[in-house]
């Protein structure tokens, strides 16, 4: 009987006495495989119907049933199986057939023992490593891919680790950051990461609601507490018992209010809006704002004592621009996201993603995912997105910086030198995003025409796709 525990292996040839060598060889050479024999190719396919092997070798001239109607059926049931076809010299034109079906290599007849462990060790190296990828990226994926987070700038992976450490806590968290950088993701991240994911998460964004009502919402409310109060409600926290709260925006909430909330995070107890019976609950409070509470706090509109509760483990999202080499990731997550059901899966042009890495994103990620679900729906029927399809506001962005740092040596640098290739890189940049159009290139340097062509001969610029021609009117 087979030990599941153990690799195995399916060795197929009508002729014994290659199918008894083959044995030999994996008893004297690879004793941790095991292995079983088919004498044609119809009981292979059925062996491989019955048991998923890790290594298949199969001669592939055979009667009835051929080697590569054994090698295709094995790769449909198990694409990661390990296959080498074994062949005669006069039919290597077979041998190349089973290769492009997805066998790892093969080997002729007759064979020498070395040649065959050599081939059947590379065989089983590659399918290890193979597995030892899957693993890792497996491992990053659970690591580094929390929900619809996209990420793996240095600023990012700490916010990774970040959530896989205080997930399993309880512990208040806080999280900063500009609009749109995807604060609200990262809570569901630590909600979906913690002990309390098979109770609720309630989200209330306290910037979108008003005062007199956001009380209501979070802490409910009896009948007749106001006007049009005609039932008991129960609110937001209520509602959360032994879950998580999710509070968006908590930078503006009134004083009132973050009072109420205190008593919370202190005690775990309120009223609802016109009792005075006293709830207790059991939540953990969620927390996200785009502005900056320790000013507001030396400001005096918002409480001290209340920032210090909710900052228990702060996060901060880092702008879009600080993390600019997450760009192609997320716009490449965006891009499949809205080209699924279109047909062709679109792809976007080199020129248009430098433009994308060089604009600063005022709008963070939220403004990239507009870009690109709108870049999508403008290609229509094309396969690629150029730079035209972007919004204006990119098209029209003027160059940024890209950042570089030049390491100065002790000998010094040419101040000349680096003026040059900055000068010929931003004329390059300017000709590219205008497919060659010197005047419109020349516009978006704010230089005249008759400069620009000066400067790319003095650079040794070639001239990139003509301009068009300019149409002549006809009277």
């Amino acid at each position: 009987m087979l030990s599941p525990m153990k690799k195995q292996a399916l060795l197929v040839d009508d002729e014994e006495s290659i199918r008894h060598l083959l044995v030999e060889i994996f008893n004297a050479e690879f004793a941790d495989i095991e292995t079983v024999t088919a004498g044609n190719g119809q009981e292979a396919i059925e062996k491989l119907r019955q048991n998923a092997y890790d290594i298949l070798v199969t001669d592939l001239k055979m009667p009835e049933v051929d080697g590569l109607q054994v090698l295709e059926e094995a790769l449909t049931l198990y694409p990661d199986i390990v296959a080498i076809a074994v062949t005669g010299y006069g039919t290597i034109e077979t041998a190349v057939r089973a290769i492009k079906l997805g066998a790892f290599d093969y080997i002729t007849k007759p064979f020498e023992i070395t040649d065959f462990q050599l081939t059947l060790r590379r065989a089983i190296e590659q399918k290890e490593l193979r597995e030892e990828n899957l693993a890792l990226r497996t491992q990053l994926k659970e690591r580094y891919s929390f929900s619809n987070i996209i990420g793996s700038s240095p600023p990012m992976r700490k916010i990774f680790d970040a959530i896989a450490m205080i997930g399993p806590t309880t512990s208040t968290v806080l999280i900063t950051g500009e609009t749109g950088t995807g604060k609200e993701l990262i809570a569901r991240a630590i909600y979906y990461n913690s002990s309390r994911r098979e109770q609720k998460l309630v989200s209330i964004n306290c910037g979108a609601i008003p005062e007199t009502l956001l009380e209501s919402e979070l802490f409910g409310h009896v009948r007749g507490a106001f006007t049009g109060a005609h039932q008991n409600r129960i609110g937001k926290f209520e509602q959360a018992h032994r879950g998580t709260v999710f509070l968006d925006e908590i930078g503006n909430m009134s004083p009132m209010l973050q009072v109420k909330l205190l008593r919370i995070l202190q005690e775990r107890e309120f009223e609802r809006v016109g009792d005075n019976r006293t709830i207790k609950v059991d939540v953990r409070v969620i927390a996200a704002t785009s502005a900056d509470l320790a000013t507001r706090v030396a400001q005096g509109t918002f409480r001290e004592d209340l920032y210090y509760r909710l900052n228990v483990i702060p996060i901060v999202v880092p702008p879009l621009r600080e993390r600019r080499e997450d760009i192609p990731l997320l716009a490449q997550f965006f891009l499949k996201k809205y080209s699924d059901g279109q047909g062709e899966q679109k792809v976007i042009a080199q020129d248009a993603m430098r433009l994308l890495q060089n604009y600063p994103w005022p709008g963070n990620v939220r403004q990239l995912e507009n870009a690109i679900e709108r870049a999508v729906m403008m290609v229509r029927n094309r396969s690629q997105i150029h730079i035209e399809d972007l919004p204006p506001e990119i098209q029209e962005a003027p160059l940024a910086a890209t950042g570089t740092v030049f390491q100065i040596p002790e000998e010094g640098i040419s101040l000349d030198q680096v003026v040059e290739d900055t000068e010929r890189r931003l004329i390059m940049e300017s000709l590219q995003r205008h497919h060659g159009n010197k005047q419109k290139a020349s516009d978006f340097l704010q230089m005249n025409r008759t400069t620009l062509i000066q400067k790319m001969k003095r650079l040794g610029i070639e001239t990139l796709p003509a301009d068009p021609p300019i149409p002549v009117k006809k009277d």
